[in-house]
């Protein structure tokens, strides 16, 4: 059979590095997407030690042109893509919608949603070429409810939904199936980012530290393997649903 081919967003940290190990140890060829620091290389090797065929592309998916050249590198360097995991993404500015900057809050847009958008349009083709790809995007349960404070955050987080079901739906004749996965609270880079926020601007604050020092926050490892069998199994019947990692 022939080896499959998954693209992982935001590899270089989190959920998006635990998820690109596990692939990797399923036996997948994996292409790490993230933007340009020392993590990317350093994850790269990580998954490295696998065996399996690991690539690593640079991207900032809140710079288009950066999105257009990494596109023309996926399509120099590969036939097909048997799968997409969006995990890349930003929750600044944390702040009433009243005082967020409008260019912070375009960029939450722009990386989260927009940039998703242009990516996956750019590859569209190496999508075509596979037998079955299957596109995942990293949910939240922003996406269902308003969070004061987080308004560019859940606005492209909700939007992010939509896009997989549009994408499920228009991709059917084309071999092409997507869902969107919650994973829950998980201890990453992102958590810091929200308790270092601003009490003022923050009013849930307490709440967020409360799930650190409570010791209520999931193991970025442990959501991996949880999500791993819908990212590379799942279902035409399961397309376009929105899944949540606590009920898996």
């Amino acid at each position: 059979m022939e080896q499959k081919t998954f693209l992982v967003t935001g590899a270089s940290k989190g959920i998006g590095l635990e998820l690109s190990l596990s692939l990797a140890s399923s036996g997948i060829n994996v292409i790490l997407l993230a933007r340009d620091t020392p993590a990317l290389e350093q994850s790269r090797d990580m998954v490295q030690l696998t065996l399996a065929s690991v690539s690593s592309i640079v991207c900032d998916l809140a710079d288009n042109q950066s999105i257009d050249t990494a596109i023309v590198e996926l399509k120099n360097n590969f036939q097909k893509i048997d799968g997409i995991v969006h995990n890349a993404g930003m929750i600044s500015p944390i702040m009433p919608m009243s005082k967020a900057p409008s260019d912070a809050w375009a960029e939450n847009i722009q990386v989260n949603l927009i940039g998703v958008q242009r990516l996956t349009k750019g590859i569209y083709s190496l999508m075509q070429a596979s037998e079955h790809c299957r596109v995942t995007t990293i949910s939240s349960g922003a996406s269902l409810r308003p969070l004061e404070s987080w308004s560019s955050y859940c606005v492209a987080k909700a939007g992010q939904d939509m896009w997989a079901r549009c994408l499920a739906e228009e991709g059917m004749k084309d071999g092409i199936t997507a869902i969107s996965i919650a994973p829950g609270i998980v201890n990453t880079d992102m958590q810091k980012e929200i308790r270092s926020a601003d009490s003022e601007d923050f009013p849930s604050l307490s709440s967020f530290v409360g799930y650190y020092e409570n010791g209520d926050l999931t193991d970025a490892k442990d959501v991996a393997k949880k999500l791993l069998p819908l990212i590379t199994k799942h279902t035409n019947e399961q397309s376009g649903q929105r899944f949540d990692v606590r009920e898996l």
